[in-house]
């Protein structure tokens, strides 16, 4: 979550006319993210979360998200929800901006998660890929693979202002997924960006996952090791076994991997490595200055990827046989 577009007063209230949700009693930014426009708003009646949608997020693409958040809810997932309008529609349009009302999850998100908690997230991620089947709408991950390519050439010109030598590492580390990326695997709806902050807790018990603007149809297993690079490394950089242990294990415990997923893991944790990496590596050098957002060092998914490059088996990452 971030603020790249501001608000005013008249205007949110003017918004909120077309909601049942009370007046508006005060609201404030949310700095955290790079995404969208996020502000908490407490009403009459309830806190709110207003999304504004910035131009890195495809309108035609909001249906998928919105939907699928109704989808894995009534599913069974804690998550937050989209409010409707007066008129039925869940999208409105607020500071030139496409804008939603979603629901407040309870919760906060944890600034040291400990092996029991990267339990219960691999149990929720398993839960979430299998409330996601049946969902209608598909969406490609435009940041898989065949997308990553692109992205990087958005960067490659000042890639070693960040680090000497990094154009010719990132290079060969694209032409090696591009051969050796996994086919055939199972697949289906992936949160793609379940980090700390996307994971809500209510002390040791977690209570629901957010921010599905990532979520797209993609590889499962991909979805495993994105969530191994966001909880398993320690802020030093070191790889921790015992939480990778406890994720995997609670993800098996909902939906074991097959052979096939397992076999495939140290690759697919390379390329979720490289595409965090990336987005990194853009928004590092093209954030504008005065945006109330906190920027995310690329330097950190690239020693992830770089330990990645060192194993040989999924069982160094905690994976019982």
């Amino acid at each position: 979550m971030a603020v790249y577009t501001d608000i005013t007063e008249d205007d949110l209230k003017w918004f909120l006319t077309e909601y049942d949700v009370g007046t508006l009693l005060s609201y404030k930014g949310i700095a955290e993210g790079v995404e969208n426009s996020n502000f908490l708003l407490h009403t009459s009646r309830e806190p709110l979360i207003l999304t504004l949608y910035e131009k890195r997020v495809e309108k035609g693409d909001l249906p998928f998200f919105l939907g699928l958040m109704q989808h894995l809810a009534s599913r069974g997932l804690s998550c937050p929800l989209p409010l409707p309008r007066k008129d039925g529609a869940l999208l409105g349009h607020l500071s030139g901006r496409p804008a939603a009302l979603i629901s407040f999850l309870e919760g906060m998100w944890l600034r040291k998660p400990e092996a029991k908690h990267c339990r219960e997230v691999g149990k929720a991620l398993a839960a979430m890929h299998v409330a996601g089947e049946g969902f209608a709408i598909k969406r490609p991950n435009a940041l898989s693979v065949e997308g990553w390519q692109g992205l990087w050439e958005k960067s490659e010109a000042r890639a070693d202002e960040v680090e000497p030598g990094l154009q010719d590492e990132i290079r060969g580390e694209l032409d090696f997924l591009k051969r050796h990326w996994p086919k055939d695997l199972p697949d289906g709806v992936i949160h793609a960006d379940l980090f700390p902050d996307n994971v809500f807790f209510l002390g040791d018990e977690l209570s629901g996952l957010i921010d599905f603007y990532f979520a797209c149809n993609d590889l499962l297993a991909y979805d495993v090791s994105i969530c191994l690079n966001a909880w398993c490394f320690e802020k030093d950089g070191a790889y921790n076994i015992t939480k990778g242990m406890a994720l995997l294990e609670g993800y098996q415990s909902v939906r074991p991997l097959n052979d096939a997923e397992i076999a495939a893991l140290p690759t697919l944790s390379r390329g979720s490595a490289l595409r965090f990496f990336l987005t990194r590596l853009y928004d590092w050098l093209t954030t504008p200055a005065g945006a109330l957002v906190t920027k995310k060092d690329p330097l950190e998914y690239l020693r992830k990827l770089r330990f990645h490059r060192q194993i040989a088996s999924s069982a160094e990452y905690g994976l019982k046989a």
